[in-house]
């Protein structure tokens, strides 16, 4: 197998007749079953701890720190588990792929029923109910793409209905670079962004956003470090990242129109971004890869964004949600309402391709980066990833299930975004939620 093949290819480990002696693992609808096993930062709610990596299964959360402490660990998995017992997932990151599947064989083994581990790994399991997460890892910098042609192209017919695409879209993956210090975890809240928006003539107005708007997206993770002035080639990106998460790049629209040229977002991005708790590894996701196939007539790739792995295996079959609990839904006890459903298998650009992309130039990417896929919309009416698509630029209100409309955010909306993949002979593994709430902007 070819140190390419290793984040694609499915193993023992995502056998979906595998069970867990975690209760809460089995069934068809838990996100974290023992085929999936992604990594986050947590601690006992109110016990005053230090922040520790664990490893979701079910509704429980594996604590690592106490599991190395308490189980039997061979083959050099003890030494796997030292920097994630001391809290340090970086350090674990750029260990690469290799010792990524060599953990994840071993905690498969020791969940699974039969296992010899039970009786000393129980004692190590927290209830996901009771703990609080945070960032699972330091995030050194963000960069977020626009890899998603569906979006990129119904957000162009707003401005340029004869040429909604610019000529380099389908040649270069286009992103920008973002502020990593306001990225926050699932549960987020943050206050409405102040900035200046366009008024009459070429005279701004400054205040509050009046368009306030959600991207979905996936994030992903790097695992191993470049070296300044080195590339990652196509074939070496899939094993160079680590996972993916959810994440919610906020977007204030008005501000963004009047400040995005020359240079692109600023302000209007950089108030809040929001991730998922638990990352999935991209081993976790080998069953769900799908061929990457270029639209007829559309460019193939330039050389250096080409690769076999990619052609038959760059793209993820994830499924995406948004789902919008607005103030007077939550203060009824009314569930959150479906926005919108789509599908990452959809992105014009792979995973891999942004990370090739990113370093080609020579730019050093280190453990623990964060690369924004950009967001993700449907091919189809009503698959898209924003409410700046959904209202048509504003133009038409979308009728929730209370009988509330949205044309953007107001405060107290809460904006979740969930995912999961499904394939007929393989477990069901999701990614969790990732939700925040909209706050009044400052006085």
């Amino acid at each position: 197998m070819t140190a390419a093949a290793t984040s694609t290819a499915v193993d023992a480990t995502h056998d979906s007749r595998l069970r867990s002696w975690v209760a809460s693992a089995q069934g068809t609808r838990s996100d974290f079953p023992l085929q999936n096993l992604p990594y986050g930062r947590f601690r006992r709610a109110r016990a005053g701890e230090p922040w520790r990596i664990g490893v979701a299964i079910g509704d429980q959360v594996l604590d690592l720190h106490l599991a190395r402490a308490r189980g039997r660990w061979g083959g050099g998995i003890d030494d796997l588990l030292q920097p994630l017992a001391a809290g340090d997932l970086n350090a674990f990151m750029r260990l690469g792929a290799s010792a990524r599947r060599m953990l994840r064989a071993a905690l498969s083994a020791a969940l699974s029923d039969g296992s010899a581990q039970r009786q000393l790994l129980e004692p190590c399991l927290v209830p996901q109910a009771d703990v609080e997460m945070t960032l699972p890892c330091a995030i050194g910098d963000y960069t977020d793409f626009y890899s998603g042609i569906h979006h990129a192209t119904t957000v162009g017919k707003l401005f340029r209905p004869d040429a909604p695409l610019l000529p380099n879209y389908k040649w270069v993956p286009i992103g920008y670079h973002g502020r990593a210090s306001s990225i926050g975890i699932s549960g987020q809240a943050f206050k409405r962004p102040l900035g200046q928006t366009k008024a009459e003539g070429d005279t701004p107005r400054f205040g509050p956003s009046q368009r306030l708007d959600y991207e979905l997206e996936l994030g992903a993770f790097v695992g191993t470090d470049n070296a300044l002035g080195d590339a990652i080639s196509i074939d070496a990106a899939e094993d160079a990242l680590f996972g993916v998460v959810l994440l919610n790049d906020w977007s204030a629209r008005d501000v963004q129109a009047w400040e995005y040229q020359p240079l692109g977002p600023f302000l209007s991005k950089s108030f809040a971004t929001t991730i998922s708790p638990w990352i999935v590894t991209m081993e976790a996701l080998a069953p769900y890869r799908t061929p990457f196939e270029r639209p007829a007539g559309d460019p193939q790739p330039l050389p250096y964004l080409d690769g076999e792995t990619n052609r038959r295996a760059g793209a993820i079959d994830i499924t995406l949600e948004t789902w919008l609990q607005t103030a007077r839904m939550r203060a009824s006890g009314e569930p959150a309402s479906r926005l919108t459903q789509s599908n990452f298998r959809d992105a014009y650009w792979t995973l891999a391709q942004l990370v090739a992309h990113h370093t080609v130039n020579g730019c050093n990417l280190r453990s623990g980066d964060l690369l924004g896929t950009g967001t993700q919309s449907g091919p189809e009416e009503g698959q898209g990833g924003s409410l700046l698509e959904l209202s048509k630029g504003g133009k038409q209100p979308l009728q929730l299930a209370n009988g509330e409309t949205r044309v953007f955010l107001e405060d107290g909306d809460t904006l979740i975004l969930r995912a999961f993949c499904e394939r007929p002979g393989f477990a069901r593994v999701g990614l969790g939620e990732c939700a925040g709430t909209v706050l009044p902007a400052r006085s």
